[in-house]
């Protein structure tokens, strides 16, 4: 009966986040969509639009995708029967991999189950340089944004590196990343800096051009160079003119970029792109590639129709309409008083309240209203930075926007 002192415990913590509202567990059960051009979700008897996913472009309901998820089940089956170094890789699954090399203009692509195993991969085989055992690596000093996602955090944490060769700048601060890299070329041989590239809690983005421009000057400084990883979940296929995400915003390159399906692309599953070697590198060192499967044939098939797509003329015209309804939110609410992160404008639109219970008191108003909206706070958010996370997407109509900022007017 030990244990049940250990139950207790947790039973403390629930009450704890239940008490303080912050608690996650209590997930709404979507029973389906409607054929809306803007598809709405349907939960018990009614429908409620969405404003917390982040299908930036609406292409989880697209016809191309199902079609396309649908084609490549028929011919490859529901799963990918075994890791790929076992059973081989399926044709859909390299030719979403080079699919997604070329929208990124890289040598080669590598899928993961999702984009956290694609972080957990990267950072662990990069930073530890080992491909098979966890050896401490002494000579790679290892510099994150301090807002990273915890992708990030937890993927530095798995590589097992000393906490001395872990460092911290401060968010979006170039200067600050400076001094940690002037600060660490005497007693490192090289260096990996790594950030978000779309901060997922403000819609903020890490100017990759200036990063670039920092990265270059202390390259040489180092005897194996500083290495520049991004994960650009949230920005690629949702972010810039052609949807090139963080990169095409500001005007820098990563030498290792991470993405996401499971986003803009509408579908499922992580990727990286990078030059050829370290691809190479990657299916020989990264656990959660050579003992994990991949993802579903049929999503993979979903994902490659989504990046053809957003590459053609309809792709160009879901950006601009995602940019424009991005726009209408973000005026409407401005007017009448609340708040957002100034240089957001993607579109991840948090409308910023500093406190729990007035966060939670919101979401419900809109919930009653029939519009589904998510509530942040601490410990995903610092505490006092409670928000309401709106996303808008290309599928919304503009009826939906003017019906979202009515009822938040309604609200203040």
């Amino acid at each position: 009966m030990s244990k049940q002192v250990f139950y207790s415990s947790i039973q403390q913590e629930l009450d704890r986040l239940d008490e303080a509202q912050v608690n996650k567990r209590h997930e709404t059960v979507i029973e389906g969509f409607t054929d809306h051009p803007s598809p709405r979700a349907v939960i018990g008897e009614q429908e409620y639009r969405i404003f917390n996913s982040n299908d930036y472009m609406g292409f989880r309901h697209h016809p191309s995708l199902k079609k396309a998820e649908h084609e490549a089940s028929e011919k490859y089956g529901t799963g990918p029967g075994a890791v790929r170094f076992i059973s081989g890789s399926l044709k859909v699954h390299r030719d979403l991999e080079q699919a997604l090399a070329k929208f990124h203009g890289r040598e080669e692509g590598i899928i993961f189950s999702s984009a956290f195993a694609a972080n957990l991969a990267v950072l662990f085989s990069l930073i530890t340089g080992q491909s098979r055992d966890s050896v401490v690596n002494n000579d790679t000093l290892v510099v994150s944004d301090e807002l990273n996602h915890r992708s990030i955090i937890d993927g530095i944490r798995v590589a097992n590196h000393p906490k001395e060769k872990r460092k911290i700048f401060k968010h979006l601060d170039m200067t600050s990343l400076a001094e940690v890299l002037e600060a660490g070329k005497t007693t490192n041989k090289r260096a990996l800096v790594v950030t978000d590239g779309v901060f997922s809690m403000l819609g903020e983005y890490q100017d990759l051009g200036e990063m670039r421009k920092v990265i270059d000057e202390y390259d040489a400084q180092y005897e194996q160079g500083v290495l520049l990883v991004v994960d650009d979940a949230h920005g690629v296929g949702a972010f810039g003119e052609t949807g090139r995400g963080t990169e095409e915003v500001s005007g820098g390159q990563a030498d290792v970029l991470i993405g996401t399906m499971g986003k803009a692309f509408g579908a499922d599953g992580g990727y990286v792109v990078a030059d050829k070697i370290v691809i190479d590198y990657l299916r020989e060192a990264a656990a959660t590639y050579i003992y994990s499967n991949n993802i579903a044939p049929g999503t993979a098939g979903a994902a490659l129709a989504a990046v053809e797509l957003l590459s053609g003329a309809e792709g160009k015209g879901l950006l601009e309409r995602s940019r424009a309804n991005t726009k209408l939110f973000k005026e409407g609410l401005v007017k009448v008083g609340y708040e957002f992160a100034a240089d957001s404008v993607h579109p991840i639109q948090p409308i910023l309240i500093g406190d729990a219970k007035a966060a939670k008191a919101l979401s419900k108003v809109l919930y009653e209203a029939g519009i589904l909206v998510t509530t942040i706070s601490y410990p995903v958010v610092p505490a006092g930075r409670d928000e309401i996370r709106v996303q808008i997407s290309a599928a919304h109509t503009t009826e939906d926007v003017e019906y979202l900022v009515e009822k938040c007017k309604g609200a203040k």
